[in-house]
């Protein structure tokens, strides 16, 4: 389907459209599962990738220069009541990958991308949160064969860990931080 998909495009047989349908369904982007794809998105587009549809469990997010980018994302404050703020931990684990273009799965269990880009909502006051300006994230990108060569083995990463290793980087930036870590990789 083509992703410029009019706002008001009925879905046949009933009174609503397909923007009624996206607001009712993806209205809460502080839920774990669209504040991801909202990541995603905010990461796509700083790229120039969002002129075609996400594709769901693809081998990586996205494919940028011919090589694989991850997204990752999380969040301090999460739409659920909390005591205290969210420890920030991503997802780094060794996976079998499917490929949507040829639809199978491969035989070894590895990171499937050439890149990591972990994704944090940073506002911590539940009572005052915007997650569609993009000021009040913070990026964060990792080479894979940085990950593999010093935690070849781990699941999951802390914040904390990868702050000793990279700055954060704001939206503005993003694209030339993800073109300089794609560009000079750890061997």
């Amino acid at each position: 389907m083509n992703s410029k998909i009019p706002k008001d495009l009925p879905i046949k047989g009933s009174e609503a459209t397909i923007v009624e349908f996206w607001s009712w369904a993806y209205s809460d982007l502080l839920s774990n599962t669209n504040r991801g794809i909202l990541a995603e998105f905010l990461v796509g587009n700083a790229l120039g990738l969002t002129n075609v549809p996400r594709i769901e469990w693809d081998k990586a997010d996205f494919v940028y220069n011919g090589k694989f980018i991850e997204v990752k994302s999380s969040a301090y404050i999460q739409t659920w009541k909390e005591k205290q703020p969210s420890k920030i931990i991503f997802n780094i684990s060794k996976a079998r990958a499917w490929d949507s273009s040829t639809g199978e799965m491969s035989s070894e269990a590895q990171r499937n991308s050439d890149c990591y880009v972990f994704c944090v909502f940073a506002d911590q006051d539940k009572s005052d949160y915007d997650i569609l300006n993009v000021n009040r994230w913070d990026f964060y990108v990792l080479s894979t064969s940085f990950l593999n060569y010093y935690f070849p083995e781990q699941k999951s990463i802390s914040l904390s860990t990868i702050q000793k290793y990279c700055e954060p980087v704001k939206y503005r930036n993003l694209k030339e931080n993800i073109d300089s870590i794609m560009g000079s990789q750890v061997k």
